[in-house]
């Protein structure tokens, strides 16, 4: 049997390295890019006429002879040749030097403005969403793990699995951000919720066996119950990651276009989530507990009985 526990520093120091490199990057200038959902502004997707074709060349010198070159810099090529352009918030005759310029040069498939405070009540119903989310697990695992000592504890350390998972999410944005001008969308949200709860299952699942060796006494020490418990898991959460993620990327290959970023960020995620529900929860739970977890062992009903019959 592979001691999971045992390497539990060099799983933690993977994920430190990768999310400070990630913290770095999202600190500096240029990383993240939020949509024009979360600032504001006009946005279009224009495309190539029929039986002909549009180069990115042209857009982008169509946008800097009009005074945009910011937009120029950051625009994104969809699926079928199609690009999506954002700017500014413009006034009405600038919108329309910007629609004539584009009708120009191709075919416009979308035209449409977000003002600012609509962004911003989109920025804002996206924190409550995740944090209501984060709060609810918290209390959930505390709630189905109260028969356990420190039932806190296991719900503590799955948020700090959700919060790694979150982090890994934006710093993989925030590189993609930098080399190929993404930006994050209300589907990108849709994504990070998607993930919260695929991650929290495999976390669950992975405590749930662990409550189950507590309880018919199948180890000694608690490090070793984790790590026989992260044996008789691993297969499990491994193969139904697997087929997830194969599902996943067959949708951003083959469907692309304006779900490419919930794709991607449900593709990284869900990697993510099954690393921290292995190898950083179940670590950090044995690094909580230490050698303090015996003496209260018996406040566990099952194990509670199971000693009482051993004495009689």
């Amino acid at each position: 049997m592979f001691d999971f526990v045992g390497k539990k520093r060099w799983f933690l120091l993977v994920s430190a390295i990768f999310i400070a490199a990630g913290i770095v990057s999202l600190a500096l200038p240029g990383g993240v890019r939020p949509g024009i959902d979360f600032e504001g502004g006009m946005s279009a997707t224009i495309g190539p006429r029929e039986g002909e074709s549009l180069e990115r060349e042209t857009v982008e010198e169509t946008l800097i002879d009009l005074g945009y070159s910011e937009a120029a810099r950051r625009i994104q090529e969809l699926s079928e040749g199609d690009f999506f352009i954002r700017t500014r918030e413009l006034g009405a005759e600038e919108q329309q030097e910007l629609r004539d310029a584009l009708e120009g040069i191709g075919e416009i498939r979308g035209f449409g403005s977000i003002s600012a405070v609509i962004a911003g009540e989109t920025v804002r119903n996206a924190g409550i969403a995740v944090g209501v989310a984060a709060i609810a697990i918290l209390l959930y695992i505390t709630w189905a793990f109260r028969s356990m000592p420190n039932p806190f504890r296991y719900g503590t350390c799955a948020i700090i699995a959700l919060i790694h998972d979150i982090l890994v999410v934006l710093a993989i944005f925030s590189f993609l951000g930098r080399a190929l001008n993404w930006e994050i969308d209300p589907m990108f949200i849709t994504a990070c919720l998607a993930v919260i709860g695929y991650s929290v299952n495999n976390t669950i699942v992975v405590f749930d066996r662990l409550r189950e060796n507590i309880a018919r006494g199948a180890a000694t020490g608690f490090g070793t119950l984790v790590n026989l418990s992260l044996t008789g898991t691993l297969g499990r959460s491994l193969n139904t990651s697997a087929t997830t993620v194969l599902a996943v990327l067959a949708v951003y290959l083959f469907v692309g276009g304006s779900i490419r970023t919930f794709a991607m960020a449900l593709f990284v995620g869900i990697i993510a989530g099954t690393y921290s529900s292995l190898f950083i929860a179940s670590e950090l739970l044995v690094l909580w507990e230490g050698l303090r977890w015996r003496p209260s062992l018996a406040r566990v009903p099952v194990i509670g009985r199971l000693s009482a019959g051993r004495r009689r």
